[in-house]
């Protein structure tokens, strides 16, 4: 009674706030305790993250259509400050910034949309979202209560908030959104910032100045359990959110992230969470109250150009989520998610109106039944990771471990979360078959100019102190110059010493790469020692230090140092005399020639070098250049660049990221290792489920069919900084492989499907009962059934997709009825 009776006013204040920016079909937005309510209806709100920047959008519609097709009805996406103003001052909102277009995309395909303005963002995204040259501003403290700080994250804020009201793209407004987020995480670290008074007035500040906008829908804070103002919603982000609730009463319970795996750094394998726990994750939230459940990622797309954050994150934001970098569905993630949003769609009114009642049946098992209209569902949990249970509701119903079961009339089971019906598809890629590569790619060549750099003449400035990199930058590079010279009495032999935060320096002495070294992830506090000799007079010493992503979470995070900040920097000699050069006047110039002039452009008039097709190779500060045949189709291009060492590819002129195949996964506990039961874990112990370790941490970069032109040469341009071997390089399509169905029962329809792409059934490989070793292309065993084989291969072979019922003439002839597996390639 008292959360309608909160509801009713904010009813009226929202839709009086919502008037001020009334437009046709206007949409009215409020809440209670129970859901988000929407022109007068609770609803429930599956909803997935898709980051406009981190895919083109050309393939937005794509991405937004398979959303709503597996059971989504709202996409959420951050807003990126410092893509939209790299400079201060200077905007894009130009091609995948092109932030109205995306959510006119949302618009059109009948989506609500969640609006994650921040601006910080996290996201693994380059310095959280926020642009560096904040740094330049006198007085600024990054998320704390000052006037600089707060001034510039109102008036970008205010830019964004104009811009979708000018677009009316605000529910009031007859647009797709219906909630708004500022800042982002700010409670778990608003403790460890120094200055419990200034942070408390500044998220404070933060949620006036946005209701200040009048932007007509609920504003959000995620993370925010403690200090929360009274005009905003907190809500939860984790793997795991069913045990958690608002601060208050009044607010529907909301799961702004549900990571659905987890991002991947370039020492690391690849995270995979299980489609069987993220439907328990869900389940659970909604048997326990939730209303609003957003997957973190839904796609997760590629970190373009060097929008990656970490430091150390890869170019690839795969995230193991339900659309794959290249928006590919995942099986049977996909499938097995859109079968409980069904479900739960089905079951709305009586979950955010009906009465509810938990009851305990023993440790770790709940029945909760829910009550409307004369209507009634159920939800049956077991959270043992060690043991199945019988629960007696209506009948006997076996629920295995760590698994929520679903009965939608309280008798039947129709959904349970660690039963999987739905395929597996296995994507494999594809040698290009418009030319035959690598042998067809000829490749030319052009060193980086380094001789301007090679002394410390014409520099930006000069200091005489070694100066942290992102200050001094304003992160308009990932490379940094200091450049020194000093006078020496006759030849001599020393070591080169320098202390760098790094995250990676070379090191040259009178024009000669002397050592290069760079930081373990983690640590970026290293060293580089490596002998030098001196020359009798002026000897100089040029340090090219390098940035792979700056820090984007963390209390403080921005203050943490990049560059040689302070060095020292020294020259040791052999009998334990040293030279320090820290105090030394220091030239300091940002970026490389080669950006300067945009080599990656390939503008008429550069002087591209090939001798009989024979290019130097393990040359480090290299550009080169090949061109390509586009490959047919449609499906998603990928370039393999194993070979190459570190450095950074375009094709046509567009970024496809830093590239770093040389870097190694690394060898960790769960490489071996899978089993849906348990929480799962990204850090610490416990963690399993991770594919490609010890093999190259990416080797594959993605190439959107927008970079493409078809019919005509493409062009690829590598900057390969540390020395590698392009001559390998070739693109590759990639689509669905083997696909499989394991463990059907007689009654179950079962659905095969390639994807579209024209990618039909060529055979059906297995028919069987009892396979019980192997996976989805490679099992082993079992009984074929003739009977299942001769069905499916009639049904399927040369189609797109089909389904058959597995019944029980699919058993005799030697074999058992049970469950069948069928696999067929694609």
């Amino acid at each position: 009674m008292a959360a309608g009776m909160l509801a009713l006013p904010l009813l009226v204040v929202l839709a009086a706030a919502a008037a001020a920016i009334t437009a046709c079909g206007a949409t009215t937005v409020a809440y209670n305790d129970r859901a988000v309510v929407i022109d007068g209806q609770r609803r429930i709100i599956l909803s997935g993250s898709i980051h406009y920047p981190r895919s083109t959008p050309q393939m937005w519609p794509d991405l937004i259509r398979k959303a709503k097709e597996g059971g989504l009805n709202t996409i959420e996406t951050y807003v990126f400050w410092n893509g939209h103003e790299p400079r201060r001052g200077q905007y894009n909102f130009e091609g995948n910034y092109d932030i109205v277009r995306f959510f006119k995309e949302i618009q059109n395909a009948g989506m609500y949309a969640i609006l994650r303005i921040g601006p910080y963002i996290c996201g693994e995204w380059n310095y959280g979202g926020l642009p560096a040259w904040l740094r330049d501003i006198p007085g600024m403290q990054f998320r704390l209560h000052n006037e600089p700080f707060e001034r510039e994250m109102e008036t970008f804020t205010t830019l964004i908030v104009n811009k979708m009201k000018d677009a009316k793209m605000f529910a009031g407004q007859g647009g797709p959104i219906i909630l708004a987020q500022i800042e982002n995480e700010y409670g778990n670290i608003m403790g460890k910032l120094n200055n419990n008074q200034s942070a408390s007035q500044y998220i404070h500040w933060c949620a006036d100045m946005a209701n200040k906008q009048k932007v007509g829908v609920p504003w959000i804070m995620c993370q925010q359990d403690d200090d929360v103002p009274d005009n905003v919603i907190n809500t939860c982000n984790g793997f795991y959110c069913h045990d958690w609730f608002p601060n208050r009463t009044g607010i529907p319970k909301i799961w702004t992230e549900n990571w659905t795996g987890w991002f991947k750094a370039w020492d690391k394998p690849d995270f995979h969470r299980s489609a069987e726990d993220i439907a328990f994750a869900v389940a659970m939230f909604f048997q326990k109250r939730g209303s609003v459940q957003n997957y973190y990622m839904y796609h997760g797309g590629t970190n373009f150009g060097r929008t990656s954050g970490g430091p150390y994150i890869t170019t690839s934001y795969d995230y193991d989520a339900p659309l794959d970098e290249y928006g590919n569905i995942r099986q049977p993630k996909y499938g097995h998610l859109k079968e409980l949003h069904s479900l739960l769609k089905s079951m709305e009114k009586v979950l955010v109106h009906g009465e509810y009642n938990d009851t305990s049946y023993g440790k770790n098992v709940t029945v909760t039944k829910y009550t409307y209209g004369g209507s009634s569902v159920c939800f049956i949990n077991n959270q043992f990771d060690d043991r199945d249970v019988n629960v007696t509701l209506g009948g006997t119903h076996l629920v295995p471990a760590w698994s929520v079961s679903i009965l939608p009339d309280c008798k039947t089971v129709a959904y349970n979360t660690a039963k999987i019906k739905t395929q597996t598809s296995v994507m494999v890629k594809k040698e290009n078959t418009v030319e035959k590569e690598p042998e067809a790619l000829k490749w030319s060549w052009m060193p980086e100019n380094l001789r301007p750099f090679m002394t410390d003449d014409r520099g930006s400035f000069r200091q005489k102190q070694l100066l942290e990199q992102i200050a001094t930058s304003t992160d308009q590079s990932d490379y940094l110059w200091y450049r020194t010279s000093l006078e020496h009495k006759g030849e001599g032999s020393y070591n080169l010493y320098v202390n760098t935060t790094g995250h990676e320096i070379y090191a040259f002495v009178n024009g000669e790469l002397v050592g290069q070294n760079h930081s373990a992830n983690g640590e970026f506090v290293f060293q580089l020692e490596t002998p030098v000799k001196l020359n009798s007079g002026k000897n100089y010493i040029s340090l090219l230090s390098g940035t792979v992503g700056l820090k984007n979470y963390g209390p403080l995070f921005e203050l943490m140092p990049a560059g040689i900040a302070g060095g020292p920097v020294k020259l040791v000699g052999t009998n334990g005399t040293a030279i320090d050069l820290t105090n030394s006047s220091w030239s300091y110039k940002s970026g490389l020639a080669g950006e300067h002039r945009q080599i990656h452009l390939d503008k008429v008039g550069y002087k591209w070098q090939s001798h009989n097709s024979s290019i130097p190779v393990n040359r480090p500060f290299t550009w080169y250049k090949t061109t390509f045949a586009a490959p047919a189709g449609q499906e998603a291009v990928v370039v393999d660049l194993l070979g190459l060492n570190k450095g950074t590819a375009w094709v046509n002129g567009n970024s496809l990221g830093r590239y770093w195949p040389s870097y190694t996964a690394a060898e960790m506990d769960g490489c071996h290792v899978c089993d849906y039961r348990g929480k799962f874990k990204a850090e610490g112990d416990g963690i399993r489920c991770l594919t490609g370790c010890g093999e190259p941490s990416q080797r594959y970069y993605h190439v959107p069919r927008a970079f493409l032109r078809a019919g005509e040469p493409n062009t690829l341009v590598l900057f390969e900084e540390a020395g590698g071997d392009p001559t390998r390089a070739a693109f590759h399509t990639v689509g669905v492989g083997p696909v499989c169905v394991a463990g059907a029962e007689a009654g179950d329809d079962v659905t095969l499907s390639c994807g579209g792409h024209g990618r039909v059934v060529t055979s059906v490989d297995v028919a069987s009962f009892g396979v019980a070793r192997g996976s989805c292309g490679a099992f082993e065993g079992g009984c074929e059934s003739k009977a299942a084989l001769k069905a499916f291969t009639a049904a399927c072979v040369g189609k797109e997709s089909c389904t058959v019922k597995h019944t029980a003439a699919f058993a005799g002839a030697g074999c058992e009825s049970g469950k069948l597996t069928v696999q067929v390639t694609c």
